[in-house]
């Protein structure tokens, strides 16, 4: 993590390793301490025995095992509280790391809305004083007002994942659960997608007529972004393959791309809130961190699983798996 290197953060991390380095001395040092005067006492008590008493023998191993007995519950005392420092160590170590990462996350996503902004609203300002300061013939001018909606429609697209994170967050979005044919939703996805992207090739792949039981809105918000997120990580000469398939009590759902793919540490990561690979100031693609975010949250909200695989030769294959009662209709 960059932000572990920093003056500040070198500094907690010094003073946190300090503390606990010093628990442990401490602790190994009472312990040495108190076994040593168990040995002094054990000592002063057997020099003070007689040897010709008749009971001499068995005061020396009541002596002896009290001495034992003692150093016994020393080291049990001292295994616990060594267990609970480590716990407790443990546990405020990895609260910190999470919330140092938490942070760099929310700088990070800071970062790419400021990118994500600044766009749209720059191709769109320059569209309309365009417009507004030159004559344009009918076709220039369609060409122009079509750019300036596919960048509104990209506006409106971030607004609804951040609004919608936010809502999931609070837990005070209240799902609508109803029969939803899977396939045509995939077909006005897809459609919509091609509109906003006319140089990119879509294939389709449903067999037949699917039915699930969920949320419309979410249903469509799963597939959208899906979808912009193969948009994003491919070429844009290589098509995007969107598969749906149904079988025993299962409906497989696929968007597949043919771009570098996901390395297998990331594949989990990948749909952790604002994670994005590679670092936010050189990265071409352009996100904010919540797409595949929302969609695992929205797959966890259907009872469905979500995962990455690799797609041969290039590229990667996002699949969710849904527990159909419907399957084909």
């Amino acid at each position: 993590m960059n932000g572990m290197k920093s003056p500040k953060l070198r500094a907690i991390s010094f003073v946190y390793w300090f503390l606990l380095l010093y628990m442990v001395a401490a602790l190994a040092w009472w312990f040495i301490a108190l076994e040593k005067q168990n040995t002094l006492i054990s000592s002063i008590e057997l020099n003070e025995l007689v040897s010709s008493d008749p009971a001499y023998l068995s005061k020396v191993r009541a002596i002896e095992t009290a001495s034992n007995r003692k150093t016994t519950q020393y080291i049990g005392e001292g295994i616990t509280f060594l267990a609970l420092i480590l716990l407790g160590a443990t546990y405020i170590y990895r609260a910190i790391r999470r919330q140092l990462r938490l942070s760099e996350q929310q700088q990070n996503f800071m970062m790419a809305i400021t990118h994500e902004l600044k766009t749209p609203i720059a191709v769109t300002q320059l569209n309309l004083e365009t417009l507004q300061k030159r004559k344009l013939d009918e076709e220039k001018q369609q060409k122009l007002i079509t750019n300036t909606l596919q960048e509104a429609n990209r506006l409106n697209s971030l607004c609804n994942n951040i609004l919608f994170a936010a809502q999931l967050d609070a837990g005070r979005y209240a799902s609508s659960i109803q029969p939803v044919q899977l396939t045509d939703l995939l077909k006005t996805c897809v459609a919509e997608c091609s509109a906003r992207y006319p140089t990119r090739i879509f294939n389709q792949q449903a067999a037949g007529e699917i039915q699930i039981d969920g949320d419309p809105f979410l249903l469509q918000l799963l597939l959208s972004n899906l979808l912009e997120n193969a948009v994003k990580y491919s070429p844009r000469d290589k098509s995007i393959t969107v598969a749906l398939s149904s079988a025993t009590k299962q409906v497989k759902l696929e968007v597949i791309d043919e771009g570098q793919g996901v390395q297998d540490s990331e594949k989990k990561k990948v749909f952790d809130k604002f994670y994005r690979v590679g670092n936010e100031n050189t990265r071409r693609a352009q996100g904010t961190g919540l797409g595949l975010y929302l969609c695992r949250k929205i797959c966890e909200s259907h009872n469905a699983n979500i995962f990455v695989t690799d797609n041969d030769p290039n590229g990667s294959n996002f699949t969710v798996l849904f527990k159909s009662k419907h399957g084909r209709s």
